[in-house]
């Protein structure tokens, strides 16, 4: 049987390729320092070859998505005063082309896709670390974690919440039926399994507040749309200052004493605070994107050291916004944090003035997620990282036009309409 090419970039016909081509790319993702560039190349063979089929169509107008780029060309540019000039320009290089790929996908498949692909790549990742995964003992706590086959138990943690969240959004928003609800069952059972075992803190309490904060969004969404925008600024302010109320009640230190940590995060405070000294040295450019934790640099080395970091890479701030501003200054700061808010907010409007858009439910909710893991991980600034995959893809979305026949959902009770027809189950 021949495959026209010019479906592999139709949202409505690519629909196996897609979410297989997405399965992949978060297995390359989550490994790609176990498998190697071999592993790098096949996600690059999944996405880069569809400019052939119809440049046009699949690059779309670039001119439209400056404010897209605008960190990563300061990433780019910044080889020209960084620490590690050779360092910073390879990886500048790989963050972009990681960008290219994550936009191309997001030209090419639908939400319904990139739920199903998701599920899958998840499914495969977990089930892997499950199989062949370990555990680490970490001396700062004095614990064994279970961190799978990562070398950190916040990175198993977060494709085990990207799996429950997903796995909510296909059953209630996207309305699943037949083999993808059973298999949205089967992932967010996997999923659940590998976030009790991980102990990781904060995936365990992003994934309560992302459900949380979906199911009230989902109730807001009831309104008609112009009802919407007071109800949730009304709710906003409530939870504002509920979450001052019980901060200044001592409730932060109660859950992290239930997760066994103390008010240092386990050295996160000490550590933020060194991040910061570091950037007080390069305040408006930084010292170079990716300049810092290089082997043979003495801030690096003594961090290593006092954290018990043997294997000398693979370490951050834990803060987005302080790496930020080590590595790109004040100016990669403000561009970075510009992008994630106009993501977030972004989606919030569309979601706010649509009606039942469902695109805009999950996006919203991966930016939220984003969002919150943004003051405790660096899941965004990094090439071949589910996190930056899954921002790009999602600011991307608010540069194409809508596609009102696949984006709104049913409420329960509802009988079928045209304006949501899911795709039959494989």
């Amino acid at each position: 049987m021949r495959i026209r090419k010019a479906s592999l970039i139709d949202p409505d016909a690519n629909g196996l390729y897609g979410t297989a081509a997405v399965a992949l790319s978060l297995f390359v993702f989550a490994y790609s320092t176990r498998f190697g560039p071999i592993s790098i190349l096949a996600y690059y063979g999944l996405w880069l070859p569809l400019v052939l089929v119809d440049y046009r169509k699949v690059l779309g107008n670039y001119g439209r998505f400056v404010w897209i780029f605008a960190f990563v060309i300061l990433a780019c540019l910044s080889t020209f005063w960084s620490a590690a000039p050779g360092v910073t320009a390879r990886a500048g290089i790989q963050y972009l082309s990681h960008i290219v790929c994550a936009l191309i996908a997001m030209r090419v498949i639908d939400i319904g896709t990139l739920t199903r692909g998701a599920i899958a790549g998840v499914a495969i990742v977990l089930l892997y670390s499950l199989l062949f995964g370990v555990h680490h003992y970490d001396p700062l706590d004095g614990t064994y974690s279970f961190v799978g086959a990562f070398a950190s138990k916040n990175q198993l943690g977060f494709y085990a919440s990207l799996g429950i969240y997903f796995a909510f959004m296909a059953v209630v928003v996207l309305g699943e039926r037949g083999v993808w609800r059973a298999a949205a069952g089967g992932a967010g059972a996997i999923a659940a399994y590998s976030l009790f075992a991980s102990q990781s803190a904060t995936s365990v309490l992003t994934t309560v507040a992302i459900l949380g904060l979906c199911v009230a969004m989902r109730a807001i969404t009831a309104l008609r749309p112009a009802s919407r925008k007071g109800l949730f600024i009304g709710v906003a302010v409530f939870g504002g200052v509920a979450a001052v109320a019980l901060i200044y009640a001592g409730v932060i230190d109660l859950v992290l004493g239930a997760f066994g940590k103390d008010s240092t995060l386990t050295g996160r405070t000490y550590l933020w605070q060194q991040g910061i000294e570091a950037a007080q040295a390069s305040p408006i450019f930084g010292i170079g994107y990716q300049a810092y934790w290089v082997q043979g640099f003495s801030e690096a080395e003594r961090l290593w050291e006092e954290f018990y970091i043997t294997a000398r890479s693979g370490f951050h701030f834990h803060n987005t916004y302080i790496e930020a501003a080590v590595e790109t200054g004040l100016v990669g700061l403000m561009l970075l944090t510009m992008l994630l808010l106009t993501a977030v907010f972004g989606q919030l409007k569309r979601l706010l003035s649509e009606d039942r858009d469902a695109e805009a439910m999950v996006l919203f909710g991966i930016a939220m997620l984003l969002l919150i893991r943004s003051f405790v991980e660096i899941d965004i600034m990094n090439p071949y990282h589910v996190g930056s995959f899954l921002l790009y893809f999602t600011a991307g979305k608010l540069t194409v036009a809508r596609r009102r026949q696949a984006v709104t959902w049913l409420w329960p009770g509802d009988g079928p309409t045209p304006a949501y027809r899911p795709r039959p189950s494989m």
